[in-house]
């Protein structure tokens, strides 16, 4: 018995990797995807990266004016992510199973989790941009609305994981529905909330970057403004003070959530 258990395991994993270079197959000849012309490129564009993209002395002057810049990115990645859990928190609350008010508000806040979710950030700026303009508060609008999505459907998971015996507990003492989730609710789904947050500042900082590019502000703007002037000497400075900020915020993040869970 456990040898057939374990020929049946090996056939699937067999017929699961066929599956898979199958469809690949197929999409490279769709796509019309040269597998061994791209491995040739590999080459090139690792001489032209070690070529152009170093940091000259010179370009250290301009650091300054990049870090205000990478400011305005993360200052704007915090608030869309603080105003956007709070609404989440709302919305959880409606749309989840434990503590959703009546049927229609669950419907209603599960429609915006996916409505808003599924969208991706890059074409809500995009969308945005054509009613705000090039300004912060397009870049702002379009990290809230793919924020607000994404938290406000893993408050709702979150919500619906808790244990019910406390829920339970003070709905047969009569307790109001306000006393109920500060006291019952709130404690238990706190910590994994609060790790969510955390979560999406560090993808909306990175978000950002490139939302930055389409709307014109912050560290994406001042990425694509050398870019496009073949100043790739301040283009590796912008690039590498991105990376060490998005090292310093994971590793304070991941600090955080140890404490907190």
């Amino acid at each position: 018995m456990k040898e057939k258990t374990i020929r049946k395991s090996r056939w699937m994993t067999t017929i699961a990797f066929i599956i898979i270079i199958g469809v690949t197959y197929f999409s490279a000849v769709i796509t019309d995807f040269n597998f061994i012309e791209g491995a040739l490129t590999f080459p090139a564009a690792i001489s032209w990266i070690a070529s152009n993209l170093w940091i000259t002395a010179e370009t250290w002057e301009r650091l300054p004016a990049i870090l205000t810049k990478l400011n305005e990115t993360i200052f704007m990645s915090i608030a869309a992510t603080t105003l956007a859990a709070v609404i989440s928190l709302f919305l959880g609350l409606m749309g989840s199973q434990t503590t959703k008010v009546n049927n229609i508000f669950s419907v209603i806040a599960r429609f915006i989790a996916s409505f808003s979710r599924n969208i991706p950030v890059v074409a809500w700026s995009l969308i945005l941009l054509i009613s705000f303009g090039q300004n912060s508060l397009t870049g702002f609008l379009a990290l809230f609305v793919g924020t607000l999505g994404f938290l406000t459907r893993a408050f709702i998971e979150t919500i619906d994981e808790a244990e019910h015996s406390a829920v339970e507990a003070l709905q047969a003492t009569g307790a109001t529905y306000s006393h109920i989730v500060s006291k019952a609710v709130l404690p238990q789904s706190l910590p994994q909330m609060l790790s969510w947050i955390l979560f999406m500042i560090e993808t909306n900082i990175r978000s950002a970057t490139l939302v930055g590019i389409l709307t014109g502000t912050g560290i994406g703007y001042t990425f694509d403004m050398y870019y496009k002037s073949l100043n790739y000497n301040a283009v590796a400075l912008v690039t590498f003070t991105i990376v060490i900020t998005v090292i310093i915020i994971e590793l304070i993040s991941n600090r955080i959530r140890k404490v907190i869970l």
